[in-house]
């Protein structure tokens, strides 16, 4: 059993990385099996392409990947998840949906858990907390619901996005649109296409997403004080659009550039920038040179 968690998060024996969690036996939500099977399907399929090979089903795959890679660090983590811009609802709902083909979830659920993330980074109550090990932080904390929830709680940091009716619709149908996303690519290109496309794109996009968790906490350098194990990451910067230059991140939460600096590769910032200019994107935040001053670790 874990340790009950006081109110001011702390657990009554000490930290959750003196406890190794389970991985496998424990007790398994219907929430966790659903996931699984959604990520070994996926991985199935990658293992299947090289039977279905074909080169223009591969291009699909790559170019989806990348679609849809973009579509979740624009929509999900930086206009919904930290608001670093606005766009207009008639925009902004059909960006979060097409992120939902990247099949890490429903925008109430991603938002909530990222939310949690920075607010309880590297403690106790870190959803994917780079304490309990390198592989719980990048793919087994998604298969343990109950854990997070104890954890964290109910999904009470969302209620901005609760409110809307689109994404209540997204939170009740989203296995729908996953099954709809995958007989659409197997009708349209048949076996190549639902493996080189869906298989290879999937496994890509999930992998260098939760090197972000894991990898960007254990390895790289740092250019902010923060109190947390953020780290930069530049060789991921271009896999993950921007998304591994996670000490800039840590540091400037609300800003929708990551990559602070002109030579760091932010592709998500670049589409931003662009939608700005057109007049689509309002309110787009980033840090002041006081702010960059007080936290630099070198002045």
């Amino acid at each position: 059993m874990c340790d009950p968690i006081r109110e001011d998060g702390s657990s009554q024996r000490g930290a959750l990385s003196k406890e190794k969690r389970p991985y496998i036996h424990r007790e398994w939500s219907w929430a966790d099996i659903i996931r699984a099977l959604t990520v070994m399907v996926v991985h199935f399929l990658c293992l299947l392409a090289p039977l279905n090979y074909k080169w223009e089903a591969l291009r699909f795959g790559l170019v989806l990947y990348a679609l849809t890679s973009l579509s979740i660090t624009f929509s999900y983590h930086r206009n919904l998840a930290h608001r670093s811009f606005k766009l207009p609802k008639w925009l902004e709902y059909p960006l979060a949906y097409f992120a939902v083909f990247a099949l890490q979830g429903d925008p109430l659920d991603w938002v909530s858990i990222h939310r949690f993330h920075h607010q309880f980074t590297d403690s106790d109550r870190d959803p994917h907390s780079p304490i309990e090990g390198f592989w719980f932080s990048h793919v087994w904390w998604i298969c343990d619901t109950r854990y997070i929830k104890y954890k964290c709680g109910g999904r009470n940091n969302v209620m901005d996005l609760k409110q809307q009716w689109f994404y209540r619709f997204l939170r009740m149908t989203i296995g729908f649109h996953v099954l709809m996303f995958w007989t659409v690519l197997y009708l349209y290109g048949g076996l190549p296409y639902l493996t080189c496309g869906g298989g290879v794109g999937g496994v890509i996009g999930y992998h260098v997403t939760w090197l972000v968790n894991s990898a960007c906490h254990i390895w790289g350098s740092r250019s902010w004080k923060t109190k947390d194990t953020s780290r930069n990451v530049w060789w991921l910067s271009l896999f993950t659009m921007g998304e591994s230059w996670h000490n800039n991140h840590h540091a400037f939460e609300s800003s929708a550039r990551q990559g602070l600096e002109w030579w760091q590769i932010d592709i998500t910032w670049y589409l931003i920038r662009l939608f700005e200019v057109l007049g689509l994107a309002t309110d787009v935040k980033l840090p002041s040179e006081f702010q960059k001053r007080k936290l630099a670790l070198i002045r």
